[in-house]
């Protein structure tokens, strides 16, 4: 399975935010959320959670 990266440098906001999150996909949406909410005082819901979860990168494996 392949791991998946949420990283909110992607996303300005007025925190400047260096966070990144790795991991299954589902870990790393229930974080962000969890994230989003706690430091960037968004919504939780399925809204953001699709948001996020479209947001997502696959990690990249160094060799």
């Amino acid at each position: 399975m392949t791991r998946k990266i949420a990283d909110c440098r992607r996303y300005p906001s007025v925190a400047n935010c260096t966070l990144t999150i790795s991991g299954e996909e589902d870990e790393v949406v229930r974080a962000a959320a969890e994230h989003a909410v706690s430091v960037h005082e968004h919504t939780d819901g399925p809204e953001l959670r699709e948001q996020i979860r479209a947001s997502l990168e696959d990690e990249k494996v160094a060799v």
